[in-house]
């Protein structure tokens, strides 16, 4: 009868332990089938190289500018000693040295031996400081289309309202000119009015403005290839990756799903509930025009994936926005090179590059430009190279000389 017991408790206690056998047939596990996550759909996606490629660029771009951000606020001169820019590797996102950084890119920085107390400096190349200066003459030349993009934004709004924070966060994306709440808001106070602090409020109605990017293809599909008005009305462009893999009843989906109608970006949603039949494909549509709109407004095609999230409660997503643009590949693309991850507005994009480029964007890509030189030198770049070490060379000279006189002359005249 012990033995019976301890038995009884043996398997009761050890039972997840048991494998499936022909004598223990009654344990075996059911496996469900996997899940789709955000995450299994990231790690599983189709690369595009390319613009994987330009999503390096950009985030090296972006920490220049951190380190220029921070040069310029140290207010003791136009260059900052490697020693201290040492410190801010962790803040502006680095996963090397500072120093190593530096001199990876003689193009863009100069690293020089400070002229007196012999420590190592650096500053932004003239070169690169004349390209930032050209950006910022060409975001002010480009306030009528900067004024217009925000009008766009408040008008997708549900109040008409956004965060000033949220802007702020894609001013460089927008093409917003720094301090652009006084600059932009407090000029034109015609169109835009501050309900609080951190608010912005759309003046009046702007019907001129209320149509979409995505309506110019419509129309130009339904002009030059001759397609019906019932498969363009509601479509958007398509463009898979190279390698993407077209499983069966895939193309019967998409089809069905460019044909679905939805409350577009700047009309008001009514008709359509969540709950209705069919109402959450057609609500997760709308948040797909809201974003495609959103990415086309940029100047770059482009914004970091969490900085998205700040929009959701002005413009009324209640979908998860990532696991949202990765259910369609065929129209935005996320890349995770660096720390953030960058989706891409896919028909922006021909091999790597801007199909449609504006000034802020051939500015910006001069500087990518720059980057690209890496370590070969130039014509120009070796001949002031060449001047500066004269130009040590001369003051170390100068240096000696007065060093060899300073602690001469004092002894002798204490023996007078």
């Amino acid at each position: 009868m012990k033995l019976f017991e301890s038995a009884f408790s043996l398997s009761t206690t050890d039972f997840s332990r048991l494998r499936f056998g022909p004598f223990n047939h009654f344990c075996q596990r059911r496996w469900g089938k996997p899940a789709v996550t955000a995450q299994t759909r990231l790690q599983d996606r189709t690369r595009d190289l390319k613009l994987d490629k330009l999503a390096t660029q950009i985030r090296k771009l972006r920490i220049i500018f951190k380190l220029r951000e921070l040069m310029i606020d140290r207010k003791r001169g136009p260059f900052v000693s490697l020693q201290i820019m040492s410190r801010w590797r962790n803040f502006v996102g680095l996963r090397i040295g500072i120093g190593d950084f530096v001199h990876k890119y003689p193009h863009v920085f100069d690293v020089f031996p400070h002229p007196l107390r012999r420590n190592l400096c650096c500053r932004i190349t003239g070169k690169m400081a004349a390209l930032m200066k050209q950006e910022e003459n060409v975001i002010n030349d480009s306030e009528i289309e900067t004024v217009q993009r925000l009008k766009k934004l408040l008008m997708m709004s549900v109040n008409g309202t956004l965060h000033i924070h949220a802007l702020r966060l894609i001013s460089k994306e927008l093409g917003l000119p720094d301090g652009f709440r006084e600059s932009i808001l407090g000029k034109y106070s015609d169109d835009f009015r501050l309900v609080d602090l951190e608010i912005v409020e759309l003046v009046g109605k702007h019907e001129n403005v209320s149509v979409a990017e995505v309506e110019q293809w419509r129309e130009r599909e339904f002009r030059e290839k001759w397609l019906s008005e019932f498969d363009v009305k509601f479509a958007f462009p398509i463009n898979f990756p190279t390698g993407f893999k077209i499983k069966g009843g895939f193309r019967e989906k998409l089809r069905n799903w460019q044909r679905l109608p939805y409350a577009k970006p700047y009309e008001k949603r009514q008709g359509f509930g969540v709950r209705s039949c069919g109402g959450m494909h057609r609500h997760e549509k709308r948040a797909v025009a809201v974003l495609h709109e959103l990415l086309s407004l940029t100047v770059e095609k482009l914004v970091d994936v969490e900085r998205l999230v700040h929009f959701r409660r002005d413009f009324a997503i209640e979908v998860n926005i990532r696991e949202l643009l990765l259910k369609h590949p065929g129209i935005f693309y996320i890349s995770t090179k660096g720390n953030t991850q960058i989706v891409f507005l896919r028909e922006a994009y021909a091999k790597g590059f801007l199909v449609e480029p504006n000034p802020i964007y051939i500015v910006r890509r001069k500087m990518q430009d720059l980057l690209l030189l890496g370590r070969r030198h130039t014509k120009q770049l070796e001949s002031s190279m060449e001047i500066k070490e004269h130009v040590s060379a001369a003051d170390n000279g100068d240096w000696l000389s007065k060093s060899e006189g300073s602690w001469v002359l004092p002894i002798l005249q204490g023996f007078d």
